[in-house]
């Protein structure tokens, strides 16, 4: 597939976040042994993961950014939902430390002209990386703001050129039981599936990440590939791709399959749809503290503005 390399002027990370600084920071306040008690090891420890993950060259896209503040890195990489290591949210940060992420390859497959297998490097080099933040929103009410570093889904779908019988995207995660502990375990009908309708998957806002906060992504956050999609709930934006495939029928989904009354194909963040067993009305922001003030929840996580036209002719409580 003849991936074409945009010749546009780049910036590196370390102009954008000054990590250095950061870093230091956090080595001094450790040093002085005034982290607090209640302070977890992994968020110390989290550091060590984000000087090991290699450095990309990206733009930063204000366009589609929100002005949020981020979470800080250590909050975004030990508190996960990644069950593939582990059903806790520390478990993915505690458990995925023998996962391999490279080498790493892509099979494209189904309605498509371009299909094939291809490289994780390849990807990479033939598309253009930019940060956006985006908010994140799990359908456990809880919230966070990470700065992705990733490509355009759109622009990456449109080089595999779809045909007219490719109604949805399939995306598959990778089976490795020895390196995932939680796949020893029948949590999930694995491997992870997910799926979006093509117009989804072709929406400026879909996402592919490759990283966070300027440097790869860690393998609790799912390297080396994973799908961000910032108007739905976080079980849609599966981890660790192996697979792409477009589908002429409805995919049945992971989640979907589990248990279908709580967890819906299309899962919109939407505060008037509660699930069985919680209120989806308010969200806490991670980092907020144990009890840290919630706050309402905004109507498809608050990128109504940008996509409700997708759902125009759609009853968003049957189809939830």
């Amino acid at each position: 597939m003849p991936f074409l390399i945009k010749n546009e002027k780049k910036i590196k990370s370390s102009e954008i976040t000054p990590e250095k600084t950061y870093l230091n920071r956090r080595t001094l306040i450790k040093s002085l042994g005034i982290l607090s008690a209640y302070t977890p090891v992994s968020s110390v420890l989290a550091e060590n993961d984000k000087i090991n993950q290699a450095s990309l060259t990206f733009e930063k896209n204000s366009k589609f950014s929100t002005t949020e503040t981020v979470n800080s890195f250590e909050e975004i990489t030990t508190y996960n939902n990644f069950y593939e290591f582990g059903v806790g949210k520390s478990d993915p940060y505690r458990y995925s430390r023998n996962f391999k992420p490279k080498p790493w390859t892509v099979s494209v497959t189904g309605e498509a002209e371009n299909t094939g297998t291809f490289a994780y490097e390849d990807i990479v080099a033939s598309n253009q990386l930019e940060e956006r933040i985006y908010r994140l929103r799990c359908v456990e009410a809880w919230s966070m703001v990470v700065p992705w570093v990733g490509i355009s889904l759109m622009d990456f779908i449109k080089k595999l050129k779809p045909n007219s019988k490719a109604k949805y995207v399939v995306f598959e995660s990778v089976f490795r039981p020895n390196e995932m502990p939680g796949q020893k375990r029948r949590i999930l009908d694995w491997p992870y599936v997910e799926g979006l309708t093509i117009d989804e998957a072709m929406h400026p806002l879909a996402f592919l990440a490759v990283g966070l906060y300027g440097r790869e992504l860690t393998n609790q956050n799912g390297a080396p590939l994973r799908l961000v999609v910032p108007w739905k709930y976080g079980f849609k934006s599966i981890k660790s791709i192996v697979n792409i495939s477009f589908e002429e029928q409805q995919p049945k989904t992971t989640w979907n399959l589990a248990a279908p009354n709580e967890y819906g194909f299309f899962a919109n963040v939407n505060p008037e749809v509660n699930h069985p067993r919680w209120s989806q009305a308010r969200e806490r922001r991670i980092g907020s503290g144990l009890f840290g003030a919630k706050q309402p929840t905004l109507m498809f996580n608050g990128y109504a503005d940008e996509v409700s036209g997708l759902y125009r002719n759609l009853d968003l409580r049957k189809n939830f």
